[in-house]
């Protein structure tokens, strides 16, 4: 059976760049394009030339090999000439292959946002479309609040869609620019729209102000339109745009859709999803969302003992596809819920090799349950939890032994005469029978804590060079200044790896601390380090 094509539009680098916190410099947006191109997007819109430097210099050359590198920006404007229109000519002078306009399409956003009469925007959408087509580029027309206009005016609305699809626009897309329609509504729109303007050059772009835009991109795809707009990992205004990591997935791995539709992302290249989202939010510094569905920590994550039990026996039992087939892993969490059958599974995973009749897994499982009435928490914390493991089951290499540390924090005026705080820590280590004394200074204690316990560590000194805290989280346990706290710590090393470690304590110092030396012991023993 011939399937359908879907076409996938990232717009990542345009819309996504108006999420609160997110500012990519020139540098970021090529790196990104080429991820995105290389992943198989058929579109990555860069930006929108003429608004701001950045994207001047990012269309001053094609940045995609296959996808169609895209320009955004506003059709012509009301009461000015086409020739005299500076954005419009920003957008035809950029390197691009596609440019993508943006329109009215409400008539209430037509009179009160552009000051404009009704065929006065119809005929900007036209001469736009026209210029765009007439430069060699191919043209599309993103038809804002068109879901809103449909409900206020359908037959302005389509007009304007019409318009923009006989000037000769490649693709029509209709955008839920607030966010606020529904799957219902999205499919029965979609599909009058397609009345006026073939279905495969229609598109959706959705907005997840109700947590229903990737919903509503497949609501659209089932009205009839073949194209879909998104983002890495849902970034973008507001509560964000439909998400492509969500969306690629379910296109390539959902029955219903996959027999009927085919997209450019290849199976084999699906298996590199989960390291794509995961390198987006390192560019973008952010922590992964662990809970995103395919790609995060615990989308294959199970914590019941009984879950753990039945997916030992069948993983279908308890998930919806392979993990393999993202890239992702499954776990098996670890917590005072847990049963033989979760240490023996995720034990497993660790390849920490034992008997299922080993008593000693009665010891550690009444150590992880004893630890968590105290406050620890295993399932968020893997790498402390492999080695409290093999301190059990085994043995962990006596690398270095921690005699003391002392931190003092210090407020006082710098050579500037602001005042200020300065945390100092020192830390009296023996490594390889050698007594070290470090010092480092830090942004509050903790910094300088670790500053200093990475500051010499002797014979493995070149082991750890390329380790880096990315995360730090605290949690209050319980009230009173003499509270215990929780503290996890999230490392990564060179190879873009990341593991969790944790540390409690009445003391945060003490508790970080405790995190920090488990960071650093796993990733000696994950590159293989014998003890000096």
């Amino acid at each position: 059976m011939n399937r359908e094509r879907v076409t996938l539009f990232d717009t990542t680098l345009r819309d996504g760049a108006q999420t609160n916190g997110v500012d990519f410099s020139v540098e970021d947006k090529v790196h990104i394009a080429g991820l995105l191109d290389e992943f198989g997007l058929d579109y990555v819109e860069g930006g929108y030339p003429g608004a701001n430097p950045t994207d001047n210099r990012l269309f001053t050359e094609k940045r995609t090999r296959r996808a169609q590198f895209t320009a955004f920006g506003m059709t012509k404007r009301a009461g000015v000439s086409l020739s005299n229109d500076p954005g419009v000519a920003a957008l035809i002078e950029a390197k691009s292959d596609a440019i993508c306009f943006v329109a009215k399409t409400w008539d209430y956003q037509v009179r009160v946002a552009l000051g404009a009469s009704e065929d006065e925007n119809l005929d900007g959408i036209r001469q736009s479309v026209a210029a765009a087509v007439g430069a060699g580029k191919e043209a599309l027309v993103d038809c804002e609040h068109f879901f809103d206009g449909y409900k206020a005016n359908p037959t302005y609305a389509l007009a304007c869609a019409k318009a923009a699809y006989d000037a000769g626009a490649r693709w029509v897309v209709l955008c839920d620019t607030n966010g606020g329609s529904q799957p219902e509504e999205i499919e029965a729109i979609v599909r009058a729209a397609s009345a006026v303007v073939p279905g495969d050059h229609l598109g959706i772009h959705a907005h997840n102000d109700t947590e229903q835009a990737v919903a509503n991109s497949l609501a659209a795809l089932r009205g009839g339109a073949r194209q879909i707009q998104g983002t890495l990992n849902g970034i973008g205004e507001r509560c964000g745009n439909a998400n492509l990591t969500s969306l690629i997935p379910t296109l390539l791995l959902k029955p219903l859709y996959a027999d009927r539709f085919e997209i450019g992302v290849t199976t084999e290249a699906l298996q590199g999803l989960t390291q794509l989202s995961h390198r987006f939010d390192e560019i973008v510094n952010r922590a992964p969302n662990r809970q995103a569905p395919y790609v995060g920590a615990s989308a294959f994550a199970t914590k019941a003992g009984i879950h753990a039990s039945a997916i030992v026996k069948d993983p279908s039992t308890y998930e919806h596809v392979r993990p393999e087939q993202v890239g992702n892993h499954r776990r098996v969490l670890v917590s005072d819920q847990a049963g033989r059958s979760n240490l023996l599974a995720e034990l497993a995973r660790l390849g920490i090799p034992v008997d299922k009749g080993d008593r000693r897994l009665d010891t550690l499982l009444s150590e992880v349950k004893e630890r968590e009435a105290v406050g620890y928490s295993y399932e968020g914390a893997d790498a402390s939890f492999e080695l409290l493991a093999r301190r059990t089951l085994g043995s962990v290499p006596d690398y270095f032994t921690v005699e003391s540390f002392h931190v003092t924090v210090e407020r006082r005026h710098n050579a500037a005469g602001k005042l200020v705080s300065v945390s100092e820590a020192v830390v009296k280590l023996e490594v390889g029978g050698q007594r070290l004394l470090t010092v480092a200074e830090g942004n509050g204690p903790v910094n300088a804590l670790d500053r200093a316990l990475r500051k010499d560590l002797g014979v493995y000194q070149d082991v750890i060079t390329d380790l880096e805290l990315v995360d730090y989280k605290v949690r209050i346990l319980n009230g009173g200044t003499e509270a215990v706290t929780r503290v996890l710590i999230e490392s990564r090393d060179a190879t873009g790896d990341s593991w969790m470690t944790i540390g409690v304590s009445e003391n945060v110092v003490d508790a970080s601390f405790e995190a920090l030396i488990d960071s650093i012991v796993y990733k000696l023993i994950r590159a293989g380090v014998e003890p000096a």
